[in-house]
């Protein structure tokens, strides 16, 4: 028995495009950390597109800021990945629930790793705002749903990173925005969350694949023992 027992997480037509943006994104994320470490100020980029210490916006938008800024937070983005490792369960799909916890703990992680090592606040000395972490996940969780579906639906090249780039930059978009409305993170804070996804995720969905992959191996090697 060769062969793999499920698609690819990352699909071998998006693979070169997806390590080069993955590397762009972890240089933004570099960059912007170091211009920003230590700082508890908005930057100039910040004030030019809205004063992020202040709520921005009244009702009904403030309400639905406040809707998108649960997804991010515990209970909601819990039930987001639970939901999420369900429906590829069922769709028989478990290569892709392991990327989706994975992708969640390492984006997660990296984010809080960042925020402790950068050290740029906001609204007082406790509150770490680089990256924003509702931005990481919110983006992961899109980029990885739209790798699935670029499987699933055996998309060309262009036409799969179109709908990659596209779902991760509407998510990135819609909680980033939400976090800027509310006053909780710095746009420069948005970005770097949003590329931290982009750089975690395409080399979760490699390593999963790879792991994947030698686990199916060895599977078959040790049924050719038995046989013989």
């Amino acid at each position: 028995m060769t062969g793999r027992p499920a698609p690819a997480v990352l699909p071998p037509s998006l693979r070169v495009w997806l390590v080069l943006i993955a590397a762009l994104a972890a240089l933004v994320v570099v960059v912007l950390g170091v211009l920003y470490a230590g700082h508890s100020e908005p930057g100039t980029v910040d004030r030019w597109i809205i004063q992020p210490t202040a709520d921005s916006v009244g009702p009904p938008w403030r309400d639905v800021a406040l809707a998108t800024d649960f997804l991010g937070e515990p209970v909601g983005a819990a039930t987001l990945v639970v939901a999420a490792v369900t429906g590829c369960l069922l769709l028989r799909r478990p290569r892709a629930a392991v990327l989706i916890v994975a992708g969640v703990s390492l984006t997660v992680g990296a984010s809080t790793l960042l925020k402790s090592q950068v050290g740029r606040t906001i609204h007082g000395e406790d509150n770490l705002s680089y990256p924003s972490g509702h931005t990481a996940f919110f983006t992961a969780l899109a980029l990885m749903m739209a790798l699935l579906a670029t499987g699933r639906l055996c998309l060309g090249r262009t036409s799969g990173m179109l709908l990659v780039l596209a779902t991760a930059l509407v998510a990135g978009a819609a909680m980033g925005w939400a976090q800027v409305a509310l006053g909780a993170h710095y746009p420069t804070d948005v970005l770097g969350g949003w590329c931290t996804a982009l750089a975690v995720i395409p080399a979760t969905a490699w390593l999963v694949d790879r792991m994947a992959d030698r686990l199916v191996d060895r599977m078959a090697d040790a049924g050719r023992r038995e046989r013989r």
